[in-house]
């Protein structure tokens, strides 16, 4: 293997300062560690279908120690016309390898591909004729997490030949997995920085996309498999250790200060790192901390919350994000640390109604932070499901009667209601017979449904659903079945016999089904005709 004083000449048969004519796309890959996902990677790239001629991979090792350098060279040497290689020492990061593989780019466009993942066979041929076509200065190919890796799929609804950075999905994809026109890279002189560990790549991405006159994504073809490692050692997805996550934060907002003025772009971004990178410094493992380190994590994140994040802003983020946040801001590392410790031990808290509105009472509530803190304005829906489970469901004479617990609380939990919805209809049918008992945990509803009326309409499914209404508007949500067991009877209407079953159903919630019983000689008939055609 070349020794670190060998890299300037190379590996694969060409200088790194030399530039390939007519190439349209460099591939860089930094690698670190990541053998054997970086032979799948590998074999990828070189049978990508625009052809060796129209390519280049530059990957730079950054002093691995697992065999990935020599697995470089193997492939260097078999393809002498698509692969370049360099050898460096271990940077801490892939900032550095990155910007040196810029520094010798020959392509048009340049693409940075993650040495765990790999591409579909077409993307680069796909993605750079879609660039040309549309004048992209950026463009999104298609991405899919792989062995569970999550990547949000909302900008891939569509091939789009121009979205908007700050109105779109596209904040939540900042990753450098994109291809980018060499000449915007150039121009501004956009480079990764070096004193990054992680998330260097995120300023490169924001501010390509704000420099870029066009950004397209490419939704109609997967180019690009994201892959979490069996081990979990990617460098975003593993454990990274609380000091590196929350100075990558204070880098990030830091940065994005200095490139946005104060409004509504801005906030676009400030939105994402606050929900994603603000938080990641007060999970569980802030809890490993001594209780000096805890205050001190504590401070520097609320210093972020105090300088970058604007009310409406933080008010757009999930409860318990928002809360931690707001604790860490008011310097509350106890109490913060508590709220970590509950969440951790998968504590519930109830719904509480309240003068015509509607609060989750997360860690804290009612304790000295804003009420409005913890008011459900989205996500009405999954808090009532969370909080409502039904547990009982017997025959009673001539009726069905129905046992629902929920964790619903306040001086107005007697508003709570049932109702009935039929399968394919919008429509809400309450119902009337409904007992209501009050408890410290919530209140217990026990409701009698005349069959006759489950009859009504012959077959059917119902789905139970608890009702609330705050605001001026009524709320409804389908009710989970905790049940013991499937609930089934027969039942005459007339001189004809229907089947009636309560159970839970796919998606977990309760269903009432009503459908004609067969009676048995008339199956009996049927099951001969079928056997034996022609017979009576």
């Amino acid at each position: 293997m070349p020794s670190e004083a060998d890299v300037p000449g190379g590996v694969g048969g060409r200088p790194p300062t030399g530039e390939r004519d007519g190439v349209d796309v460099t591939v860089v890959v930094a690698v670190y560690n990541t053998m054997p996902y970086l032979t799948d990677c590998l074999n990828s790239l070189v049978k990508q279908s625009i052809g060796a001629e129209r390519m280049e991979v530059v990957a730079v090792d950054d002093g691995s120690t697992d065999g990935g350098g020599a697995e470089l060279d193997r492939f260097a040497e078999e393809y002498p016309g698509i692969v370049r290689v360099l050898h460096q020492a271990n940077s801490g990061g892939p900032a550095v390898p990155s910007n040196r593989a810029l520094d010798i780019a020959s392509g048009r466009y340049v693409y940075f591909v993650g040495a765990d993942d790999h591409l579909g066979r077409e993307a680069l041929e796909r993605m750079v004729a879609a660039a040309d076509e549309w004048g992209s200065d950026v463009l999104v190919g298609r991405m899919k997490g792989v062995n569970g890796r999550e990547v949000q799929q909302d900008l891939f609804a569509a091939n789009q030949p121009e979205v908007d950075l700050y109105d779109s999905p596209l904040p939540w994809l900042l990753s450098n997995c994109k291809l980018f026109r060499r000449e915007l890279v150039e121009r501004h002189k956009l480079r990764f920085p070096e004193d990054m560990r992680i998330g260097s790549d995120q300023p490169f991405t924001i501010e390509a996309c704000v420099r870029a006159e066009r950004i397209s994504v490419l939704a109609d073809y997967t180019c690009y498999y994201a892959r979490l490692r069996d081990d979990g050692g990617n460098i975003t997805q593993g454990t990274v250790e609380i000091y590196t996550r929350l100075e990558c934060a204070e880098r990030l907002f830091e940065f994005v200060a200095g490139l946005l003025e104060p409004g509504p772009q801005r906030d676009a971004i400030v939105h994402r790192h606050a929900k994603w990178e603000l938080t990641k410094p007060i999970r569980e493992s802030l809890l490993d901390l001594d209780d000096a380190g805890r205050r001190d994590v504590c401070d520097r994140v609320g210093a972020l919350v105090d300088r970058y994040v604007p009310d409406h802003v933080l008010d757009l983020l999930p409860i318990r994000r928002k809360v931690r946040l707001r604790l860490a801001q008011r310097g509350e590392a106890d109490a913060l640390c508590e709220s970590i410790r509950a969440d951790a031990a998968g504590q519930e808290y109830p719904v509480v109604l309240k003068d015509d509105r509607v609060y989750y009472a997360y860690h804290g509530y009612g304790q000295g932070l804003p009420d409005d803190l913890y008011e459900i304005t989205k996500g009405l829906r999954r808090r009532l499901t969370e909080a409502s489970r039904a547990v009982v469901a017997v025959f009673d004479g001539d009726a069905l009667a129905i046992t629902v617990q929920t964790q619903i609380i306040g001086p107005d939990a007697e508003k709570v209601g049932l109702a009935l919805a039929v399968r394919g209809r919008d429509k809400r049918v309450p119902v009337t017979d409904v007992h209501r008992t009050l408890g410290e945990d919530g209140v217990t509803l026990t409701a009698r449904i005349p069959t006759a009326r489950l009859f009504a309409s012959g077959k059917d499914r119902r789905t139970l659903r608890v009702v609330v209404r705050a605001s001026g508007e009524t709320h409804d949500a389908a009710v989970p079945a905790d049940l013991s067991g499937p609930c089934k009877a027969f039942v005459w209407r007339g001189a004809r016999p229907f089947r009636l079953s309560v159970r839970r159903d796919g998606r977990g919630t309760m269903a009432i089904d009503t459908r004609p019983s067969v009676p048995v000689r008339a199956a009996a008939r049927r099951l001969r005709r079928a056997t034996f055609p022609g017979g009576k």
